[in-house]
């Protein structure tokens, strides 16, 4: 989790047990009990799974209650580890990205998650099969209308407080809301509907990465119990439900989880990261109308006082036939402020430096200036657009590849906004399959070959 999410809450004395001892099973047991889950996911009609801290301490992230947990060390009196890398920069680990693709098959109804990482929803979780339990250090709601808008950069308040924006909804325009727990704010009701629902409806409930401490929300796996459901843990520590489970697994759940693909027979799909910001260029004639005086202004999609956190530097050049000064901008917000002969044309160059975290350390986009030209705006298929870039990030196996989705024009004060994309990091996960890449098939299941037809749920759209 956040180190800053650690910080920011409440203190307590009571945080239940910490410094956790780890179990390893041998590697006969650990290989039989992953075939024994390999073969209940297979057999499964409605797979739940929920998560906690032990997924994500691959991405760099420190969990609560292991041996370096945070918890355990603030414990012991030492110090916090440290964050191998910004939160807002982590990646999904290989665990996040075979949820995705089992969710794809149909064979994944539901993640029930007690992480505020919101690594499910950017690993492609659809947000209608999500249930962030403890809220999302990313994500900001409107009380009023209930829009969410997920961001690039973390939330600077917990605890369900008001923060410094307001809904973008004209009709509405409410100051929105973190959407973070603190230890006394009650679990949402409609997250916890939803998850209840699913957790009875389940017939496999498989807990990854939680030692299943912090109440109501550990007992949400035993609902499947009722119905006949099943429950496995992958977990290195014990936990309080480890005598309710069919299944119990004491190993690293990114090595659990890329055996069973191995046996299901499915690729593990690479994870690229698609960031957005804006360049908004304000013109204004001069007195004599000889000149125009411009600004041309980088900034966050989220609004421009929203801090853009994957880019740390822009530097500005121009056409080799013209004589302006190159700038390097060092600082938020990214600005520059040039005049310019009215009947000029010429093309400027933004040498976008990316911040730690991002796969590559710059990218370059350039931005032809017309000031006698009119402009038309355009709004592309984002998502269409995005699957080209991911194809192409895939295909190049490198980031920094770019596209314009979006262009528009304001009239007062005149100005000309544009909205692109960048891929800034791409993620392989290197997976042993004798067959290559194997796609889902429609037909039932037969033998021991995964067959599920592909889930045709909707994502619940974003604002952003």
């Amino acid at each position: 989790m956040s180190l800053g999410y650690a910080e920011k809450l409440s203190f307590i004395e009571d945080v239940g047990q910490v410094g956790m001892t780890e179990f390893f099973d041998s590697t006969h047991v650990l290989q039989d009990k992953i075939e024994q889950l390999a073969k209940l996911i297979q057999k499964s009609r409605h797979l739940v799974v929920f998560t906690g801290a032990g997924i994500s301490t691959s991405c760099g992230i420190p969990d609560f209650r292991g041996p370096k947990g945070i918890w355990t060390l603030q414990h012991e009196g030492k110090p916090l580890p440290e964050a191998s890398l910004p939160f807002h920069r982590a990646m999904p680990s290989m665990t996040h990205m075979a949820l995705v693709e089992l969710e794809k098959a149909g064979i994944l109804k539901f993640v029930i998650s007690q992480n505020v990482d919101g690594l499910h929803l950017r690993s492609g979780i659809p947000r209608d099969k999500l249930a962030e339990l403890h809220g999302n250090s990313f994500m900001e709601t409107c009380p009023s209308c209930g829009a969410e808008y997920l961001r690039d950069f973390e939330v600077e308040t917990i605890g369900l407080k008001e923060t410094s924006r307001r809904c973008s909804d004209e009709k509405c325009g409410a100051k929105l809301r973190d959407t973070v727990l603190d230890w006394e704010d009650a679990l949402p009701p409609k997250e916890m509907k939803l998850a209840e629902k699913h957790c009875r409806m389940g017939d496999v409930v498989l807990c990854l990465g939680t030692s299943l401490q912090i109440t109501p929300a550990c007992n949400l796996p035993l609902k499947s119990l009722r119905g006949g459901g099943k429950i496995v843990i992958v977990n290195l520590q014990k936990t309080p439900k480890d005598k309710k489970a069919s299944l119990v697994i004491h190993g690293f759940v990114d090595k659990v989880i890329e055996k069973v693909m191995e046996l299901l027979n499915m690729q593990i799909p690479p994870y690229i990261r698609i960031d957005l910001f804006q360049t908004v260029l304000t013109q204004s004639l001069s007195s004599d109308k000889k000149f125009v005086n411009w600004t041309i202004r980088i900034a966050s999609v989220h609004g421009l006082s929203a801090p853009l956190p994957f880019i740390k530097s822009v530097e500005v050049s121009f056409s080799d036939n013209q004589n302006y000064r190159e700038a390097i901008l060092n600082t938020q917000p990214f600005l520059l402020k040039r005049r310019t002969v009215r009947t000029e044309t010429f093309e400027m160059f933004l040498k976008l430096k990316f911040s730690d975290g991002c796969g590559c350390l710059s990218t370059q986009i350039k931005i032809p200036f017309n000031f006698q030209a009119s402009t038309e705006g355009f709004k592309l298929d984002k998502n269409a657009t995005f699957e080209k870039m991911r194809d192409a990030a895939i295909q190049d196996s490198s980031c920094g590849q770019n596209a314009v989705v979006e262009r528009r024009t304001v009239l007062v004060p005149k100005s000309e906004i544009t909205v692109n994309a960048i891929v800034t990091n791409v993620k392989a996960f290197d997976c042993h399959l004798s067959n290559g890449y194997v796609k889902p098939r429609k037909e039932g299941m037969k033998g021991s070959e995964i067959t599920r037809k592909r889930s045709k749920g909707r994502k619940r759209k974003m604002r952003s």
